[in-house]
């Protein structure tokens, strides 16, 4: 097995094995560096990934071009389809992966950042260079947020998390009622669904730079913070 096929194995049996450690509720500072080491080991990945799909295109086009010749029965050509398909299944759940673990990165921060405001007062935005919070007395619906968002933009609410995800688990948050939306929090989008939540009464946080210098991550989490669990198993 060559080297790099073997740090890549490492890489993902550390991915898998992480949700079966059981641990007490981490402190905000922890869920962040925690947070960023799952960020960091998806983007380790991610390069063998995409070295995979190119590996996988190059078989196919010289297979192909095999058959055309004669030399090479045409069912190796499904073969090597197949192939090529897993290979970019692989790498698309390792980015969608990654864009997750982004989310969670800004929410982990927001977390440390939420531990050193005074708590929340119903009908109060408050801003923050890195979030904006908003506590509002109504519970959220899914319908009508989609509602709002297709009649508004024509196209289909950007929804990145309804509810628990496994990340969510790995890293000890509780996100059975959040709804988390793919949108900048200063785009236009962004803007006008904050505008709308707040005319509606509905929580929500914006997270604007979970990671220092890059936009990944954004998004508006509609719905309170997500509390920290007590402890988290896979």
């Amino acid at each position: 097995m060559s080297r790099w096929r073997i740090g890549c194995a490492l890489v993902l049996v550390g991915l898998a094995i992480a949700p079966l450690r059981a641990t007490p509720a981490a402190v905000p500072s922890e869920l962040t560096d925690a947070a960023r080491e799952y960020w960091i080991n998806l983007s380790f990945v991610l390069p063998f990934r995409e070295a995979a799909v190119a590996r996988a295109h190059e078989t196919l086009a010289t297979r192909q071009r095999l058959v055309d010749k004669g030399l090479l029965a045409r069912r190796d050509i499904a073969v090597a389809e197949e192939a090529l398909a897993n290979a970019e299944a692989a790498l698309a759940s390792t980015r969608a992966e990654i864009a997750e673990a982004e989310r969670m990165v800004a929410e982990a921060q927001a977390a440390e950042a939420l531990a050193s405001l005074p708590p929340p007062r119903s009908g109060v935005l408050t801003v923050t260079p890195t979030l904006l919070r908003f506590h509002g007395p109504r519970a959220w619906s899914l319908p009508s947020v989609e509602r709002f968002f297709t009649e508004r933009f024509h196209r289909a609410l950007p929804v990145s998390a309804l509810g628990q995800t496994a990340v969510h688990d790995r890293l000890g948050f509780d996100h059975r009622n959040a709804l988390d939306v793919a949108v900048h929090p200063d785009s236009s989008e962004g803007q006008a669904l904050m505008a709308w939540l707040q005319g509606e009464g509905v929580s929500f946080l914006a997270f604007r730079r979970p990671i220092v210098g890059e936009a990944t991550g954004a998004h508006v989490h509609i719905g309170e913070p997500s509390p920290r669990r007590s402890s988290r198993a896979g």
